[in-house]
């Protein structure tokens, strides 16, 4: 008991929840102490990974709840179920490279998404999940509150980005701008995720200005790996 109580002052909950196992079932007097002390390393390395993931996920306000082992990989959906293992690897958001995932609306391009960035939290990088319209209305909010700044600096920071329903809408002067920002800030360091219901080759035109299309477009289309679903709407499905 005073072991545990010791443990839980220390902050090591895992640990404390192994020897309060342990103790319970008084398999503490079979073990040798290396086979004990690993046991509690173990259990300690679990529930910080645990605790870690969990507050990742949180912070990234996903709006939806997806995993990669919950994908649908029916052949209509064009899937390649190779290039989603590569990716859940998270090899490519250690090299700052992005993933653009397009089709038809209701094919589970935001769950594609969300099933990434979990895959991210879960591998131990920080994610932000935006709706593209809200993250075009937060920076203006952000700028008239004058922490503009604080705020590029922080999704700059961010190893994976996920903006979801990009294209609903065309983008005028200082929005293009921000956008722009922001990819630029990300290019080649951390990792962006675009989910739309638009073809990639279709997203020039959502630019009022060329030359901020030409810019954004490059750093980000080129060198990014592509999923492009299709298939039937999956709410008509269910």
């Amino acid at each position: 008991m005073e072991v545990e109580i010791g443990l839980k002052q220390l902050r090591l909950s895992g640990m404390s929840r192994v020897w309060h196992s342990l103790s319970e079932t008084r398999r503490i007097h079979e073990l040798s102490f290396t086979d004990g002390m690993k046991l509690l390393l173990q259990g300690e390395t679990d529930d910080r990974a645990n605790r870690r993931f969990e507050r990742l996920q949180k912070n990234a306000h996903f709006r939806y709840r997806a995993s990669v082992a919950e994908l649908n990989y029916d052949a209509s959906r064009g899937l390649d179920k190779a290039l989603i293992s590569e990716l859940a690897t998270c090899r490519w958001i250690e090299k700052g490279e992005s993933l653009l995932i397009s089709g038809p609306t209701g094919v589970g391009k935001s769950t594609m998404a969300t099933a990434m960035g979990t895959q991210a939290c879960q591998m131990g990088f920080s994610v932000m999940y935006f709706n593209t319209q809200k993250l075009i209305a937060r920076t203006k909010t952000e700028r008239l509150e004058g922490n503009i700044l604080k705020f590029f600096d922080k999704v700059a920071n961010c190893k994976l980005l996920i903006l979801d329903d990009f294209g609903l809408t065309n983008l005028q002067g200082q929005q293009q701008l921000d956008l722009l920002e922001i990819i630029e800030d990300r290019h080649g360091k951390t990792s962006t995720v675009v989910a739309s219901q638009l073809p990639v080759g279709s997203w020039y035109e959502l630019f009022a200005d060329a030359t901020v299309a030409d810019a954004l477009l490059d750093r980000l289309v080129h060198s990014a790996h592509k999923i492009e679903l299709k298939g039937e709407s999956l709410r008509k499905k269910l």
